[in-house]
């Protein structure tokens, strides 16, 4: 058995899904600087993400379903996910991101699971709350040891892909750290380094995984 976990945000997907929502509340500026400095490690992951998600209250919430079913996808997002699975790999995406995304691209991208949190709703429009599996910067790192228990999966058989500094923490548990199109944070932690925004250039790593 071997394990492969991506990021969402930024890795599997072209972006921020909370950078999309925002664009559609008027609060780009705002979201985008706080997600900036989140990433890079200047910002605790748990406050920023309380703060930003709080900058959407009020959107309607099949708006942000709508926005969420839409999101582009990173170049071969597909097809080296489809390769990882012929390798003998359950591969996982967790995410800082949303339900409404992450449940929605798990099928589409062959995911055998997701992790992420959700936008709480009521009378059809977002609150402004959140919460979820990963809320804080550990919590990546927190969920792949229980996965890893789970499958009986040694971090030499794991291989994690991230961009931003709240990946850092699973980085600890695999012994395949990817830093895709990555924070210089995240660079430091990561033994194979990809700049090109082409997931398949992971698969050029595939015999030594």
């Amino acid at each position: 058995m071997k394990l492969a976990v991506f990021d969402f945000d930024s890795t599997l997907m072209d972006g921020e899904t909370i950078d999309f929502l925002a664009e559609e509340m008027g609060v780009s500026q705002q979201i985008a600087q706080i997600t900036k400095k989140a990433m890079q490690g200047e910002l605790d992951f748990y406050e920023s993400l309380k703060t930003r998600v709080k900058l959407l209250e009020g959107m309607p919430q099949k708006k942000a379903v709508e926005i969420c079913h839409n999101l582009p996808l990173n170049l071969g997002a597909k097809e080296t996910i489809a390769e990882l699975k012929k390798n003998g790999y359950k591969v996982v995406c967790f995410s800082g991101g949303f339900k409404f995304a992450t449940e929605y691209f798990r099928d589409i991208l062959g995911l055998d699971g997701e992790f992420s949190n959700t936008l709480h709703c009521k009378n059809g429009k977002l609150t402004g709350e959140v919460g979820g599996e990963m809320m804080f910067d550990f919590s990546k790192g927190t969920m792949l040891s229980v996965i890893q228990r789970l499958l009986n999966v040694c971090p030499k058989n794991t291989l994690v892909v991230g961009d931003g500094a709240n990946d850092i923490s699973m980085f600890a548990y695999a012994e395949k750290k990817i830093a895709f199109c990555a924070k210089e944070i995240l660079k430091q932690q990561a033994n194979i380094i990809i700049d090109k925004k082409d997931l398949r250039e992971i698969l050029s790593h595939i015999k030594s995984l």
